[in-house]
Formats: structure tokens, C-alpha cells, sequence
């Protein structure tokens, strides 16, 4: 009956040619996005993220929903939650899609921007509302459930460092830069915790904890909710933790429990938010600290990608070249 059980759970598991397919859609994403770069226009630069990823999707032969996208229905026309993409003759797969994460970086030619997304099979990823969400994270190799958002700043970070062998002078964390942090980071400070401040893109500050090159050993702090299940996906990968907790005001709680949450005060640690099989992808479009931007040349473009696939141990950095051939052809047939 164990083995089975065993071949069932390896047959559900996300087939390991999607990992490609999905790298190449960030890319064709990150691309779109990269001819907006210090443009001082976040909007198209969005906007032509959002085009290529989803005529990228529509190539694939899955049976795809984006249940993490750009918002309901109503308010955007492409990749919008719910939004059936695919050819509809593969895989049942759910979607969760930031093309173009860090759209300010992107516009005002900052580092850490990038297009991301995470793929699990069917209903096996939390359906996070568009709304804040409070999170705590950590790396691989450590007690489960170690650290917990009731917990004090000072109690988490007390728990992190016995645990690493370690005092929290020599621990790092990387917040968002916001007034509502300051708080936090005052407790930090008092601890001579050592901080990283970003000022947007807590995706990519959530990385940052199992980079092996980056010297962050959590992050805390408020962001968005569905940043806080792509940066999930990532983590289940690599096997580290997260603990989060959807922050309402009066709307948002109605619609949450429209939803189907009905716990709205729940916390959700890292099983509850990605289960089974999960893939990431991430593009950088700028350059950054995990991964070069895109590359522009006149035949091709270069685009570096942080690609993961949970059951497949898939932990690696792509590094692709595309040929541009509809501009390049073009430009052959007018003399140039």
C-alpha cells in the first residue's frame, strides 16, 4: 500500500519538461519589460511583461489557471486570477505570476527587478488575496517551526542565532524600508543585528535567506500577500521556512472570506501554503544581487534565471541566449 501511495505522489508531481517552458516564459517577460529600463514608465513596462508572459503560457500544453496574477477580473484584462492559459491538452497546473516584480526598479533603472513565477499542481497553492500580509522567514537546516510571528523581534532572533551556534550580532536581516517597520527595526538595532533595507521587492528580499552568496539570515516585516506565496515556492525548494499571516482591514476581510478563508487571524507556515510539488522561476530584468539583468545585443538577448524544481532537486541559475528573429529579419529585408 506504501509504494502505491508512493507512485501516486511521484505521478502527481509537475512533469520536469515544464521547468523550460515555464524559464522561457519569465524571459520572453523580463525582456518585454527590459526596453522600459530607466524609462520612468512602470506602466508599460508592466504591460509588456504581462504580453509576453501570457503569450508565452498560451504556447504551453497544460491545462493552466493563474490563481496568483494581476489582480481580479475586473481589473485587469490579462493574467488576471482565474484566467484559463495554456493549450488545455496537459497538465491541470495553477499559476501564480508576478511578471514584473519590482516595477519602479525596472522604471527608474534600479537593481532587483524581476519577472517570477511559481507552478504547483492543481489546488496545491494558497490562494493569497491581494492584500499585506505579515511574514517570517528563515533558511534550510533548521528546527522546524524555530521561529513564529507572536514571538517578540528579540525572542525570534534569540531562537535563530542558538540555533545556527551563533550570537545575533552576527545575524543579518533584511526588512522592507517602511514607517511601519520602524518598530521592528529599532528592536533590531538594540540587538546590534545586522540589517539589510530594501526599499521594494520582498520576493527577491526573501531569496536572499538561501542565496548562498548573501550574508541574510531572515526576513521579517509586512509585504504583499500573494509576494509572500511566490517567495513560498522558492523556499519550499530549497527547503527553508516561512510563517505568514494575511493583514484585513473591514473590505478585505469580506473578500477573504468570499474566498473561502474563514480563519482570518490564521498563520500559515510553509506546508499550508505550497503543498506537494512546486516550481520557481525568477528572470532578473536589472542587474542585482542573485542574478545579472537582461542583456541586450543586436542579434540576441542574454537572461540569467533562478529556476527550481522541488521534486526534481532542480536548484540552479539558466543562463540563456534568444535569437530576436522577427526585428532581426525585419531589419535584414529594409537594407540594414
Amino acid at each position: 500500500k506504501a509504494q502505491v501511495n508512493q507512485n501516486k505522489d511521484k505521478l502527481m508531481s509537475i512533469e520536469t519538461q515544464y521547468l523550460n517552458l515555464f524559464v522561457t516564459a519569465t524571459e520572453k517577460a523580463a525582456y518585454g519589460a527590459s526596453k522600459f529600463i530607466g524609462k520612468n514608465d512602470k506602466i508599460a513596462a508592466d504591460q509588456a511583461a504581462v504580453d509576453n508572459m501570457r503569450s508565452e503560457f498560451n504556447k504551453i500544453n497544460m491545462d493552466g489557471k493563474i490563481v496568483i496574477g494581476e489582480g481580479e477580473m475586473d481589473e485587469a484584462p490579462m493574467l488576471f486570477i482565474g484566467e484559463n492559459v495554456g493549450t488545455k491538452k496537459g497538465q491541470k497546473i495553477d499559476l501564480a505570476v508576478d511578471p514584473l516584480e519590482g516595477t519602479n526598479f525596472v522604471a527608474k533603472n534600479l537593481p532587483n527587478s524581476f519577472s517570477v513565477l511559481a507552478a504547483a499542481e492543481e489546488d496545491k497553492l494558497f490562494f493569497a488575496p491581494d492584500t499585506y500580509m505579515e511574514k517570517i522567514a528563515i533558511g534550510s537546516n533548521l528546527p522546524k517551526n524555530l521561529v513564529d510571528l507572536d514571538n517578540s523581534v528579540e525572542k525570534n532572533i534569540s531562537l535563530l542565532a542558538e540555533a545556527k551556534n551563533t550570537t545575533p550580532d552576527k545575524i543579518t536581516v533584511c526588512i522592507l524600508e517602511r514607517p511601519r517597520h520602524d518598530k521592528i527595526i529599532s528592536s533590531l538595532k538594540k540587538m546590534n543585528v545586522n540589517i539589510k533595507l530594501i526599499s521594494d521587492g520582498d520576493v527577491s528580499g526573501i531569496i536572499y535567506i538561501v542565496d548562498q552568496n548573501s550574508p541574510v539570515d531572515m526576513y521579517m516585516g509586512i509585504g504583499g500577500g500573494p509576494e509572500g506565496v511566490l517567495a513560498a515556492a522558492a523556499l519550499s525548494c530549497y527547503g527553508g521556512q516561512i510563517q505568514t499571516r494575511l493583514v484585513l482591514d473591514a473590505d478585505e476581510s469580506v473578500r477573504a472570506k468570499k474566498m473561502g478563508i474563514t480563519d482570518l487571524k490564521r498563520k500559515y507556515n510553509i506546508d499550508d501554503m505550497i503543498k506537494g510539488d512546486v516550481m520557481f522561476c525568477a528572470t532578473a530584468i536589472t542587474n542585482g544581487d542573485l542574478a545579472n539583468g537582461i542583456k541586450d545585443q543586436k542579434e540576441f538577448y542574454e537572461a540569467s534565471t533562478i529556476a527550481l524544481h522541488k521534486d526534481g532537486k532542480i536548484n540552479t541559475l539558466f543562463k540563456n541566449k534568444h535569437k530576436k528573429w522577427i526585428q532581426y529579419q525585419l531589419l535584414e529585408k529594409i537594407g540594414f
